[in-house]
């Protein structure tokens, strides 16, 4: 049995099963193979958590051959306790060496292969160096669902990050806002999302008044007032899976216009929810959220797609806007949050993480949409 502070762990068998996944969606996509350097792609896929250097990791699969993981030598004994390393060959080196020796063989002379994004620069023109037939595109280029549907075990970790994102909503909304200054407020809320069980946290936008309007504004020295609209995103990781929620507060009541605009976000981002479903394409998420901000008149204050991906990083594929044909199937998991944003002014956005059920979404976090009045 799992709990929220025990959820059902990983086996070996779960990460060899996704990389056989991986191997076989690479071949289908006509590559020779998948090449995973340190970061998100190497934690989902092996368990692995090492940190990205100088000295060469790379996980190499390919389809029909075991996965093999090349590793310098001091970082051998790491990497043989990670959950996935039984259902993997270390070939390790030693500083000295050239480690692009000892994974030139286990690639193809002139294959093409996906190569994890944030894999270093010289790590890639070291294999190029040595294996000048090669070629290499991005995995969020190749393989965009590489971590896009979810598994129970997964979607329970991302169930858990977000009951505990709401439950930091329901604290904070009972903190004083007024007379504290943003970087107050985020403190807190950074806090709550430790003590409600994330080990890390990712960011607290906190956007008060007139830096509500950026929707990336990072939290500042600006003293909070009454009569102030505030943004507050927050999130990070629980039990390794991410967590992302906005509401949208506003210190004292609100004037007339205010409350029509939060009005109108909330019945776009409904309609974005009400839109997710297998088998439609993410551009129709956005589409529904974005024509009723249109329909009123904001448009163009709608300034950002309507959501993004999240699993073992709390912004990753696939996205939620114009041009993105990518079909939703169920166990994705994306966020859906529109916005409107009125420079100099306020801003006002409201988002949910969903994921795509058998017939249609369920969203993730399930606090209160309707502008809240805060002190």
């Amino acid at each position: 049995m799992s709990s929220p502070n025990q959820p059902v762990p990983f086996t070996a068998d779960d990460y060899r099963a996704r990389m056989a996944r991986a191997a076989e969606s690479a071949a289908e996509a006509g590559l020779a193979g998948v090449l995973v350097a340190p970061g998100p792609d190497l934690v989902h896929l092996t368990g692995y958590r090492p940190v990205n250097t100088e000295r060469l990791t790379l996980l190499v699969l390919r389809a029909g051959e075991d996965p093999v993981l090349v590793v310098p030598t001091l970082e051998a004994p790491d990497a043989e306790q990670a959950v996935g390393s039984p259902a993997l060959t270390l070939r390790d080196w030693t500083d000295g060496k050239d480690p692009y020796a000892v994974a030139a063989p286990l690639l193809d002379t002139d294959g093409r292969f996906g190569i994890s994004d944030n894999a270093w620069a010289m790590h890639l023109l070291g294999l190029q160096q040595f294996l000048p037939g090669t070629s290499y595109v991005s995995l969020t280029e190749a393989l965009p669902m590489l971590r896009a549907v979810k598994d129970a075990a997964e979607l329970e970790r991302l169930a858990a990050a977000g009951a505990a994102a709401d439950a930091t909503y329901e604290e904070i909304l009972k903190v004083r806002f007024s007379g504290r200054k943003e970087t107050d407020v985020a403190a807190d809320l950074a806090a709550l999302l430790k003590q409600f069980g994330h080990s890390q946290v990712d960011f607290t936008v906190v956007g008060s008044g007139p830096n509500g309007a950026n929707p990336h504004h990072e939290a500042g020295d600006r003293t909070i007032e009454r009569g102030d609209m505030v943004v507050l995103d927050f999130g990070g990781l629980k039990h390794g899976y991410g967590s992302d929620t906005s509401r949208t507060v506003h210190v004292g009541e609100p004037t007339a216009e205010e409350q029509r605009v939060h009005d109108i976000v909330r019945e776009a981002q409904e309609a974005g929810c009400r839109a997710v479903r297998p088998g439609a394409a993410c551009q129709e998420i956005d589409r529904a959220a974005r024509a009723v901000i249109t329909e009123f008149g904001y448009g163009e204050r709608f300034i950002h797609r309507t959501g993004h991906g999240i699993g073992v990083t709390t912004h990753e594929p696939p996205y939620m806007i114009e041009g993105e044909e990518q079909l939703l199937v169920p166990g994705m998991c994306f966020s859906v949050e529109p916005g409107i944003y009125l420079p100099g002014r306020f801003g006002v956005r409201i988002e949910d993480i969903v994921t795509v059920t058998d017939d249609g979404g369920r969203r993730l976090n399930t606090t209160a949409r309707e502008l809240a009045v805060v002190e």
